[in-house]
């Protein structure tokens, strides 16, 4: 059985703006990977990720360079206990 696991993400850089939340919605499904992604006030973008953990750090990976005109500076990762909340990888708003 594939271990399971949940990321919060946040991440800095030139992040809002460059498509971040819908290409990192499109590389969340390609992975299978379950959660949200949302911008914050202060310019960083948010995201839960939870899932097979290889899954979850395929995603992580992703974000380190995200869409082709972000350009990011940092990705912090705080590891979770997994919720099982969501079916599916959304956009918040």
């Amino acid at each position: 059985m594939e271990e399971k696991a949940r990321a919060h993400l946040i991440v800095s850089g030139r992040v809002q703006g460059v498509c971040f939340r819908a290409e990192t919605q499109r590389a969340a499904r390609t992975f299978g990977v379950f959660g949200w992604v949302r911008n914050k006030g202060d310019g960083t973008v948010e995201a839960i990720a939870e899932g097979a953990k290889a899954d979850v750090i395929s995603l992580i990976n992703w974000c380190k360079t995200g869409p082709p005109l972000s350009r990011v500076e940092k990705v912090d990762v705080t590891w979770q206990g997994c919720h099982g909340e969501s079916s599916q990888f959304d956009i918040h708003y």
